[in-house]
């Protein structure tokens, strides 16, 4: 049934409720503080580096778009901060706070009560993060009294109002139904009731919306911005889609090799991208602007983890490197609007900008 099965009750109070009227200070704290975050996996071959150095901040009710290509290290920030990598992966390095509170060095049993009281989360699929043989009732009764101090028909009630919530038509009829029972864009609204089921006051949003059609799509990722400014929840939108960045993030943080390498306000990444990376994954998606005949097409691919080059990742597929990015790799710098990580930037000595015969068209999502 529930994937959270132990109770908050030795931990409520512990962190604010999402929802409440925040305090100057709360006010001034944000909800998830990643800061210099490093996840290893150890093999007979030696250590692979999957995170390395990754840092960013969301704010109460902010949703924060993560972009790149497969490989990037999207999924794996989410799976480190909700502690949920897959052996022998750990957290070698770094620190991940909520709201304020340090809780990457916790141990696992006082670890667990945070899922779903404190961080939800909403997976790629819905029909594999719901239990086929308990109906949707079941399901969304039991998260809510695990975590919050409600009787069989408080919950009961609760669970009502989130199903109206996210927009289940029916949602009397509809709690003693199953998961097969309901369509694709449904089963999300689920999923997304079950996330804010306890109140969490953050939660990890990873592909929720691969595996639906445009159209429902767009309702999902409405419902989610309304839910999130409603409640004042923040939200990791984890995706590689930068349309659906366009639509929902305030701000954008796009990862290479497992780095992050360029974030910003999400208007002006997408205007005026900083990293040429982030001006490779904008040129490539399609405008209504104007017709070409070929996409611009970033060459080469992600470099696997144990082949991850010197200096800056980017650099064997950057149209601008040179001898300082293959020997020295660059932290985030003031860049445009936000921050990017890479030499043509650097306030003291940037790197002269090579130019390129065939400039990149850059599209535009809005």
């Amino acid at each position: 049934m529930s994937s959270t099965p132990s109770s908050d009750k030795g931990n409520q109070g512990a962190m604010p409720a999402a929802g409440h009227e925040p305090n100057a200070a709360e006010a001034s704290t944000p909800v998830l503080s990643v800061q210099h975050l490093r996840v290893e996996f150890p093999t007979r071959h030696g250590t692979l580096v999957a995170l390395d150095d990754v840092s960013f901040d969301i704010a109460p009710g902010e949703v924060l778009g993560v972009v790149g290509e497969s490989g990037a290290g999207k999924s794996m920030t989410g799976n480190a901060v909700i502690q949920l990598l897959e052996p022998p992966g750990r957290i070698a390095g770094g620190e991940v706070r909520l709201g304020g509170k340090r809780i990457d060095d916790l141990p696992e049993e006082d670890f667990v009560p945070l899922r779903g009281r404190h961080i939800g989360m909403i997976f790629q699929d819905p029909l594999t993060s719901l239990n086929p043989l308990f109906s949707i009732g079941d399901q969304l009764i039991e998260t809510i009294r695990t975590h919050l101090p409600m009787n069989e028909k408080q919950a009961r009630e609760e669970a009502l109002k989130l199903l109206r919530e996210v927009g289940i038509p029916a949602a009397e009829e509809r709690l003693n139904s199953y998961p097969h029972q309901f369509s694709g864009g449904m089963r999300q609204r689920v999923v997304i009731a079950l996330a804010l089921a306890a109140r969490p006051e953050f939660i990890i949003a990873d592909e929720p919306t691969t595996a639906l059609d445009v159209s429902v799509q767009a309702q999902i990722l409405a419902l989610l911005k309304r839910l999130c400014a409603d409640h004042g929840t923040a939200v990791m939108l984890v995706t590689h889609d930068m349309g659906v960045i366009a639509e929902t993030a305030d701000r954008v943080a796009v990862m290479y090799a497992g780095r992050l390498i360029e974030i910003g306000p999400v208007e002006e990444v997408i205007r005026d991208p900083q990293h040429p990376y982030t001006k490779g994954l904008m040129a490539s998606i399609p405008g209504i602007e104007k017709t070409l005949d070929r996409l611009y097409q970033i060459e080469g691919s992600m470099p696997r983890l144990a082949a991850i080059p010197p200096g800056c990742a980017f650099n064997p597929r950057c149209p601008h490197a040179q001898e300082r990015c293959r020997r020295e790799r660059p932290d985030l710098m003031p860049a445009g609007a936000g921050q990017a990580a890479c030499w043509l930037h650097d306030p003291v000595d940037p790197l002269p900008r090579i130019d390129q015969n065939d400039k990149q068209e850059h599209a535009h999502v809005r």
